[in-house]
């Protein structure tokens, strides 16, 4: 399963790195493979510690902030491993392979 997820303090004014930055350890200590993006993070696993995850980081930003706004978008293909760089490289393929194609 992969797990994309953004989890934001609604009281804490235009900075909010210090806070994520709090999460986004909570999923580096998980175990989990994870990637943090810009805009969010990514994280890869089985279902349940997923879940978990999501929950720990979610409680613990709302035990920083009295309103906080989580995203979650969900990638649960079956028997399908490594997708976080999967995907990635499958896109890439196809960028590859349309190079050397001319509009016409």
């Amino acid at each position: 399963m992969l797990a994309s997820f953004y989890i934001l303090p609604l009281d804490k004014g235009e900075s909010l790195s210090e806070d994520v930055s709090e999460i986004v350890l909570l999923a580096m200590q998980s175990g989990l493979k994870y990637r943090i993006g810009a805009m969010e993070t990514t994280i890869e696993g089985d279902p349940d510690p997923v879940w978990s995850l999501l929950r720990r980081c979610h409680e613990g930003m709302r035990a920083r902030s009295s309103r906080v706004l989580t995203q979650i978008t969900i990638d649960d293909r079956q028997n399908a491993l490594d997708r976080m760089e999967g995907k990635i490289r499958s896109i890439e393929s196809h960028i590859r392979d349309k190079k050397g194609i001319k509009k016409e």
